[in-house]
């Protein structure tokens, strides 16, 4: 298991209500991008800033009962608990219902990870901590990378994860396998014949709305 950071750690304000968890298992994963910008400050002490930047956003704007993500990934790599519950959850192969794809929050995982990345390309350190979250969620809910793993796109009209992060994604179900001993292959970043199986099945299950950049 990845080192988190538990709500208490970064400093989150009580959820208005409690959360709700469902007696079963998440099956998939998502991965977001923040569209905040690209910032050089990796220190931990600016991975909870940002934590409690999104939810107070996510309370105060968007008027939810809390931060809408179960986990949230700085640029610096530090892993943070999201939604109240949601670390205990993980650990009891339940889910906690989260705010982060609509139409879709009662059977997903969301993972937000910090940055834009329309062009820019994901820092390494980052990138280690998402290979190792997913790998931990896919060990913790048994799933299988190569189907679980998805982008914000792949269920709602959106640029999330942003087109630099989204072509990754092949190569992170590669690694996270790897990294689970299931795959002894090389990292791909292309799509496969499996990727486009893959998306025509996401495909019959999107909900399509206005594009958002998140």
């Amino acid at each position: 298991m990845p080192k988190v950071y538990t709500r208490k750690d970064w400093g989150a304000v009580a959820p208005k209500r409690p959360p709700r968890v469902l007696d079963r298992p998440p099956d998939h994963i998502i991965v977001h991008h923040t569209a905040s910008p690209n910032v050089s400050d990796t220190s931990r002490a600016h991975a909870f800033a940002l934590s409690r930047q999104i939810q107070r956003f996510h309370m105060e704007s968007r008027h939810w009962d809390d931060i809408g993500e179960q986990l949230t990934i700085s640029r610096g790599g530090y892993v943070m608990e999201g939604r109240a519950g949601a670390l205990a959850a993980i650990g009891r192969n339940e889910l906690v219902v989260g705010a982060q794809s609509l139409h879709h929050n009662q059977h997903t995982l969301g993972i937000e990870n910090e940055g834009t990345y329309l062009k820019d390309d994901v820092p390494a350190k980052l990138w280690r901590s998402l290979v190792e979250v997913c790998a931990w969620l896919c060990t913790a809910h048994n799933l299988d990378p190569a189907t679980a793993i998805v982008g914000h796109r792949d269920y709602n009209d959106t640029d999330c994860p942003g087109d630099v992060l989204y072509r990754r994604l092949p190569r992170l179900r590669k690694e996270v396998a790897r990294k689970l001993g299931s795959d002894a292959g090389p990292p791909e970043d292309d799509d496969t014949d499996s990727e486009a199986s893959r998306r025509a099945f996401l495909a019959q299950h999107r909900h399509r709305g206005g594009k958002h950049r998140h």
